[in-house]
Formats: structure tokens, C-alpha cells, sequence
């Protein structure tokens, strides 16, 4: 036992049991709250032990008689048991204090002060061993001047390092652009800077290089929110006037509520070249989630498609010449009447035309105008005076009421059915906003084309009255206007049955 003691009296110090102490809670904490340094905390924890049972076998080297020995190996144990604390010490302080006060200072700091406290170490215990220092600072210089000469590139990461991060190029978290690399910056390290880019890749890319290079930083203006000015790029035939395109796109991207697109500064569209046989267009808007380009690149672009779609304009194919025969008018005739069947179908499935005879049902067919939405659209607005009727063929809509305590959804509208009655039967203005929930498949019929069909039979207008009653009843219903609920249907059926007539002249 006594041999024991005296093994332990020269590898440890008295307070060596403080030190596991103060060494166990921090790993503790670390392993605790720092899931990400587990790894290094293992490594760490797994040589400052091991440290220890070096310490150990000096004492037994001192015990056999080799006191000289035994004294090397003792330092030398000492010295890396100093610099396993230092760094778990470096962990602990950068990881869990710095962040408590809300300081996060870039890893490369955290690297660059850790290896000089591992020189100062290691100059203290060569100070307490009794070495001369003066000697060795001397010697030092030369051999200082032989590495740095022999690590230039290295010493230039780790100085390109400390400058981006002393000068704030930028800062982990930023997206940049570096030649053809875009990405995420997600670690400063004293070598390199790791990027991260939406292919689900992690560049590394040497400091000095950033250094020498020109990089940009995408997003980013001082004093205002990130995002990122994206083009969307379309053509459209020389027919079409510019100024209707730009319109037309212009208003429904800025009214649509399309995710990740930026409301201020608000999207606009203008015309940016002359092709051969078309007009090139931009739509320019802000993406305020510069991981998400692509998808939202391509909501963008389901808006604008629609939007031209449901004002009759169609994107240009390429120019061919080709031989017209009889052949090509018997396809498209067949293609039309299959076209004008799926629309009476579509009428046959209306409350509204459930009275109207076959050739009523094909003249209404031949007059709607397809008119798709993408999802966030709004197909009409409260307020708005448009004679439309919208037959609702695929997708589901949303019905929003606006009122100064905010919106309010009433309810939901799904294929097949219809909306607009109102507007285009009496010229009301439309009492409730209606939008896109899904991608959505409409048709359109406007007053004139209904009105020639209501003046060849007036007694129509009774017939669709009823129907324009029983679905306003549905409505302040879901609005819970007591008042207009309660009110009789036949005060209701006069009242509008007196719209229609006035509206439609009869």
C-alpha cells in the first residue's frame, strides 16, 4: 500500500482530483447541450485519461530506479494532459459561455487562441523544467523564417481567414457566389471555408483563394431583409401588344399569393429583347428564401402561364412550314366537338343550366373561355363589378370575406360547381373575394353571351332566379347574416327576378 502511495504522490498532484471533477462536469455540460462536438468531446476526454495513465506509469518507472526517466516521461504526460484541459477548456468557454451572453465568435478564432494557449503551455513547463528560453526564442526566429517560407499557402489560409472574418465579408449562415459555386456559408475554419449548396453539397473552398478572387453576397443590402432578385424569363407573339402582356402578367403575379416571393419591393414585368418571331419578357421578384430558387421559379412561372392562358394569349412555338391538307381540318373538327361535349358535360352538372335544352347547352358551350389559376390566384375580388359567371371544372377554391376586422374564410368551393351568379345575372358587385386553394381548371361566361339565350326565352329569368335565391340564402347563411337569412324568399325572389330584367333589359 505504501509502495502505492508513493507511485500516486509522484504522478499526481494533490488537487488532481478537483481537475477530474471540474473536467467531468464540463463534458457533461457539453455532451448535454452540444450534441455536434460529441465526437471531438470523446476524443478529448479519451486522451486526457489516457494522459493520466501516463502520468501512472512514470511513478512505476521512478519506482523501478529510473529516476531520470521517469522525470521525462512525467513532463512530458504533464504537458499533454495541459493541452487535453486547454482544449476541452476552449469547448466549454466558446460553446456554452459565449453563447450564453449572445456572443458567437467565428471558429477560427476559437482555433487561433487555442494553439496559442497550447505555445504558452507548453513555454510555462519548458520555464518550469529549468530550460532557457532566451536560447531558444533566438533560435526560433530562424526557424521561423524556414516554415513560414516552406507554408506560404497555409499561412495565407489561415491569414485569409482571420481577415474575412476581422473585415465581416461575410458571415456564417450568408449565401454567396463564388465563380460558379452558390451556397450556404456554414463554417470559417483557419483553413478553409465549407459552402453549402441546394445539390446538397459541401464545397471547401482554401481562404487564400476567397482572398484573391471576387465573390458575392447574394441577398444581402444594408438595412434591409434578405432576399434575392430573381428573372423569369417567357416569350410572347409579336401581335400581342407589349403594354397588355406586361399588364396582364404584372397584376396577377403581384395579386397572387405565391410563397416565398417577396411582396415590397413588389414584382413587376417588362420586355427585355426582340427574338426572331417573338418578344422576350422578364418577370423580376424578390425571393426571400434563397434555398428554395428553383421551386419557387416555377410557381412563378405556373402564374404567369396562367395569367396569359385566361387572357387568350399563347406562348409561341417555333416557326415551321409545313403542307396543310384535308386531313389536318377533320382533326381539328373532331378535337372541337370533343372539346364542346366536355363543356356541355360541365354545364350538365350546373344547377343553373339544369333548364336549358341541348341547343341552349351547345351555343353556352361554344361561348366560354377556358380560364385556369394556379393555387394563391384571386379569381375575383371583393368589390370588383365584372359580369363573369365561373364554372369550376378541377380544383377548389376558397370563398374570403373582408371585412375591417380582417378576412375571414366562409367556405369552400370544389369542382364542379359554379360562382360569379351574381355578377354576371345582375351586374352586383362581388361580395366576397374568391382564390385559387389548388391549382384550379375554369370556364368563363360573360354577360353578352348569355344575354342573346335569356332575350330568346324571358321566362329564363324566372327559372334562374330561383336558383340565384336559394344559393344567396346558402351564402348569408355561412355569413351568419341573421337579418338577410330570416328575410322571405319571396321578398328575395322579387328583388333579384327585378336585377335580372333591369340588367338583361327585358
Amino acid at each position: 500500500m505504501n509502495e502505492l502511495q508513493r507511485i500516486s504522490a509522484f504522478a499526481w498532484h494533490q488537487d488532481i482530483a478537483y481537475l477530474i471533477g471540474i473536467v467531468l462536469l464540463a463534458a457533461l455540460l457539453l455532451y448535454r447541450f452540444k450534441p455536434a462536438v460529441r465526437r471531438t468531446l470523446a476524443n478529448t476526454l479519451g486522451f486526457f485519461f489516457a494522459c493520466l495513465g501516463g502520468l501512472f506509469i512514470s511513478g512505476i518507472v521512478d519506482h523501478l530506479g529510473f529516476a531520470g526517466a521517469a522525470s521525462a516521461l512525467h513532463e512530458l504526460f504533464i504537458v499533454a494532459e495541459g493541452m487535453a484541459v486547454i482544449r476541452l477548456s476552449g469547448l466549454f468557454v466558446f460553446r456554452i459561455l459565449l453563447p450564453l451572453v449572445r456572443l458567437t465568435p467565428p471558429s477560427i478564432l476559437e482555433d487561433m487562441l487555442v494553439i496559442l494557449a497550447y505555445i504558452i503551455w507548453g513555454m510555462v513547463r519548458l520555464r518550469y523544467a529549468g530550460v532557457d528560453l532566451s536560447g531558444i526564442v533566438t533560435t526560433s526566429a530562424v526557424i521561423t523564417a524556414v516554415i513560414a517560407f516552406s507554408m506560404q499557402d497555409t499561412l495565407g489560409n489561415i491569414l485569409g481567414g482571420l481577415a474575412l472574418e476581422l473585415d465581416n465579408s461575410f458571415e456564417i449562415g450568408d449565401w454567396i457566389k463564388a465563380d460558379d459555386v452558390i451556397g450556404k456559408v456554414v463554417d470559417i475554419r483557419w483553413r478553409s471555408t465549407s459552402i453549402e449548396t441546394r445539390n446538397w453539397e459541401t464545397v471547401v473552398i482554401p481562404n487564400s483563394v476567397l482572398m484573391k478572387t471576387k465573390f458575392s453576397v447574394l441577398g444581402k443590402r444594408v438595412g434591409q431583409p434578405e432576399q434575392w432578385r430573381r428573372w423569369v424569363w417567357f416569350n410572347v407573339d409579336y401581335s400581342v401588344p407589349p403594354v397588355r402582356v406586361t399588364n396582364i402578367v404584372e397584376n396577377a403575379i403581384q395579386a397572387a399569393d405565391i410563397p416565398l416571393v417577396a411582396k415590397q419591393p413588389a414584382p413587376n414585368c417588362i420586355m427585355m429583347d426582340f427574338d426572331k418571331s417573338s418578344a422576350r419578357y422578364a418577370v423580376r421578384y424578390w425571393l426571400t428564401d434563397l434555398a428554395n430558387d428553383d421551386p419557387t421559379d416555377s410557381a412563378v412561372r405556373t402564374h404567369i402561364y396562367t395569367a396569359l392562358a385566361r387572357a387568350g394569349i399563347r406562348l409561341p412555338v417555333p416557326e415551321q412550314n409545313v403542307h396543310v391538307i384535308k386531313e389536318g381540318e377533320k382533326q381539328d373538327q373532331a378535337r372541337h366537338t370533343r372539346e364542346t361535349n366536355r363543356r356541355i358535360a360541365a354545364l350538365r352538372k350546373i344547377d343553373l343550366f339544369r333548364l336549358f335544352s341541348e341547343s341552349e347547352l351547345h351555343a353556352v358551350a361554344e361561348s366560354l373561355k377556358f380560364a385556369p389559376f394556379a393555387k394563391g390566384d384571386a379569381i375575383t375580388t371583393q368589390g370588383a363589378v365584372a359580369h363573369w359567371l365561373y364554372i369550376l371544372t378541377e380544383g377548389e377554391t376558397d370563398v374570403v370575406l373582408e371585412t375591417p376586422n380582417g378576412k375571414r374564410t366562409l367556405n369552400s368551393i370544389k369542382a364542379p360547381s359554379f360562382f360569379g351568379e351574381m355578377g354576371m345575372m345582375t351586374g352586383a358587385p362581388r361580395s366576397a373575394t374568391v382564390t385559387a386553394k389548388t391549382d384550379v381548371e375554369c370556364y368563363r361566361l360573360d354577360k353578352k353571351s348569355f344575354e342573346s339565350i335569356i332575350h330568346s326565352r324571358p321566362s329564363m329569368a324566372e327559372e334562374i332566379t330561383q336558383v340565384l335565391v336559394a344559393r344567396q340564402a346558402e351564402l348569408h347563411s355561412v355569413q351568419d347574416d341573421l337579418a338577410e337569412a330570416q328575410r322571405s324568399q319571396a321578398q328575395q325572389h322579387s328583388e333579384i327576378l327585378s336585377m335580372v330584367k333591369r340588367f338583361f333589359g327585358l
